[in-house]
This record gives C-alpha cells, sequence and structure tokens, in this order.
C-alpha cells in the first residue's frame, strides 16, 4: 500500500492565498465600476498616440519646447476640427431638419400603404400592430418610454463631460507622455533599459501608425461616400457620410455594416441611386481592404489578416465596439512582446555542444 502523505499549510501561506484572491476580486471590482473612464483613458491614448507625431515634427523643425509644440498641434487639430464643422455642419442641420419635416409623409405612407416603405404595412401590417401594443401595454411600454427623459438626460450630460474630459487628457498625455515613459525606463536595471526601450518604440510604432492610418481612412471613406451620394441625388449624404466615417473605424466588420445601411437608404432614393451605391462599395471595399489597409497594417501591425479577425472578434466580445477598435493595436502590442521574449531567449539560449 501506497502510505498517505500528510500535506500541512501554515496559516501564514493560507492567508496569502486568501489576499491574493480578495487583491485580485478588488481590482475586477474597480475596473468594472471605473469601466467607463477607463475607456475615455483609451480614447484619450489613442489620440495622443495620433496627434503625437505632428509634436515631435514641430520639435525637429525647431520649437524645442514639448509644450509649446504640443500646444500648436492642439490648437491646429482643433482649427481643423472647426473648419469641418464650419463646412460640413450646417448643411448636416438643414438634412436633418429636412428629414424632420418629411416624416411625417413618410409615415402617412407607411400607414397607407404607399412609398418604398408602403411594403411594411401591406405585408406586416405594422400599424394593426402597434395600434394593438399600445392598447395592451400602452404608448409607454411600445416606445420605452418609462424613464425616457432621465436617460437622455444622462446620456447628453456622459457625453458632454466625457469630451471635455478626453479633450484634456489627451493634451496633459501629449505633454507629459514622455516623461512618464521614461520614468518608467529609468526604475528599469540599467542593463536592460536598451531592451525594453526598443520594445517600447516598436509597440509606439504599431499603434501609432495604426491609430493615424485609421483615422485616415475613415476620412477617406466617409468623403468618397458623400461625393457618390451627393452625384446621385440621396438626400442627407452628408449626415450619411459621417456615418460611414464612424462605421469605417471599426475594422473588417465596420465597412461591411455601413455599405448595407447606406445601401438600403439609396435603394429608397432610387433604384439607379441604389445601385451604383451598392456597386462602389463594393469596389472601394477592395480598394481599402487590398490597397489602404496591407499598407497601414503591413508596416505598422504586421498581423496576418486571420490574426485581425480573430482579435476585432475577441475585442468585440470583451468591449464592444470600442474592444474592437482597440483590438488591432493590442494585438500588434502583444505581437510585439512575444517576438522579444523569443529573441531575447534565444540570445541567452546554452550554446550547443
Amino acid at each position: 500500500m501506497i502510505p498517505e502523505r500528510l500535506v500541512r499549510l501554515r496559516a501564514r501561506t493560507i492567508l496569502s492565498v486568501l489576499a491574493i484572491v480578495i487583491a485580485v476580486a478588488l481590482t475586477l471590482e474597480v475596473i468594472w465600476i471605473a469601466r467607463h473612464v477607463l475607456a475615455w483613458v483609451v480614447i484619450s491614448i489613442f489620440l495622443a498616440l495620433a496627434l503625437n507625431p505632428a509634436v515631435e515634427w514641430f520639435q525637429r523643425r525647431g520649437i524645442r519646447s514639448r509644450g509649446w509644440a504640443a500646444a500648436l498641434t492642439y490648437v491646429l487639430a482643433i482649427l481643423f476640427l472647426v473648419g469641418i464643422a464650419v463646412t460640413f455642419v450646417p448643411t448636416l442641420v438643414n438634412q436633418l431638419n429636412d428629414f424632420v419635416h418629411k416624416l411625417p409623409d413618410y409615415v402617412h405612407d407607411l400607414t397607407h400603404g404607399r412609398g418604398r416603405l408602403g411594403f411594411l404595412e401591406t405585408k406586416y401590417h405594422i400599424q394593426e400592430r402597434i395600434n394593438h401594443a399600445v392598447k395592451t401595454g400602452g404608448a409607454a411600454k411600445v416606445l420605452g418610454l418609462s424613464g425616457v427623459a432621465v436617460s437622455v438626460a444622462k446620456g447628453v450630460i456622459t457625453i458632454v463631460v466625457a469630451s471635455i474630459t478626453i479633450v484634456f487628457m489627451t493634451f496633459f498625455m501629449l505633454l507629459e507622455g514622455p516623461i512618464w515613459v521614461e520614468r518608467f525606463y529609468s526604475a528599469l536595471p540599467a542593463d536592460s533599459q536598451p531592451r525594453w526601450r526598443k520594445v517600447g518604440y516598436d509597440i509606439y510604432r504599431t499603434v501609432g501608425g495604426y491609430v493615424t492610418g485609421n483615422l485616415l481612412i475613415s476620412l477617406i471613406a466617409g468623403g468618397l461616400t458623400t461625393i457618390v451620394l451627393i452625384v446621385m441625388g440621396v438626400p442627407f449624404a452628408v449626415a450619411l457620410g459621417l456615418i460611414v466615417a464612424i462605421l469605417d473605424l471599426i475594422p473588417l466588420a465596420g465597412a461591411t455594416m455601413a455599405a448595407i445601411l447606406i445601401g438600403i437608404v439609396a435603394f429608397l432614393h432610387s433604384i439607379p441611386a441604389g445601385i451604383v451605391v451598392v456597386v462602389f462599395f463594393i469596389l472601394y471595399q477592395q480598394v481599402e481592404n487590398h490597397v489602404l489597409q496591407p499598407v497601414i497594417y503591413g508596416r505598422t501591425v504586421e498581423l496576418s489578416p486571420l490574426a485581425v479577425l480573430i482579435s476585432i472578434l475577441i475585442g468585440a466580445e470583451l468591449a464592444g465596439i470600442l474592444g474592437a477598435l482597440a483590438a488591432i493595436p493590442v494585438a500588434g502590442s502583444l505581437q510585439v512582446l512575444l517576438l522579444d521574449w523569443r529573441a531575447h531567449r534565444r540570445e541567452h539560449a546554452p550554446a550547443a555542444l
């Protein structure tokens, strides 16, 4: 018989394990509570990485003070956004007003089975279903109006606070980012600093290049879409182009979602416009997938298409749209760390006899 083996754990070991478990649980709880603030931090980091090349360019061109270079970059970025707003916002507001004014006509056509949306009434009897739901559950239940005013007010306040916080946080990251990075490097052993400086530069190049390139691709997608919609006479072209630019920020899936949405709107306007818009999106996605994205991702992130897809799916599952946006730079950073670990392991491996 095998003799029984008695394992005794000291009270100190048990308490240490319990302390670790409690610390991990508290950390996860804090992360969950502060998830919105952490999302603002992530957005600020992306914006700072996108603006940092301009700051460094000004420093190389004679503005040696980091503060002045960051301030000049920030002012130019704000002026750029204001210029876009002055150019497009009036048109966007007019188009939204036109849509609101035409909304009663759309509702009238829908309830009477006319127009391009009339099939919803003739085939699915939308009006009868809504009337039945109102009688059985009330308008508040149908439209979800319980507490809607409070929810809208909270949403608006959150957006305003988030925008102001992100603006200031991004500026401070631009201003103090190199100082904090240098403090991190100085805390490391002297012999390992060159290695981790190289790793940090590779991660910065990966994330910064991806963020800048993704913003540029989204602007191209939104701008070209707006031009095509204006040429085809589709209403609300600027607003729809803005939606395309925002959706195109989501890698892989965003462009497809935008194509489906804008294609439906174009077909509702006219069949020729719908055909042209669908053909445009098919051609543009080929250019974006085979020219624009490979140039950006190939030079910065250096991930295979399969790795990109898996990263996006995991990121979207963990944190929704923000997770999908951050998935590729995170995966690229992990790849940099993995390659450095392998190279470091080969350098210190014992020589074969």
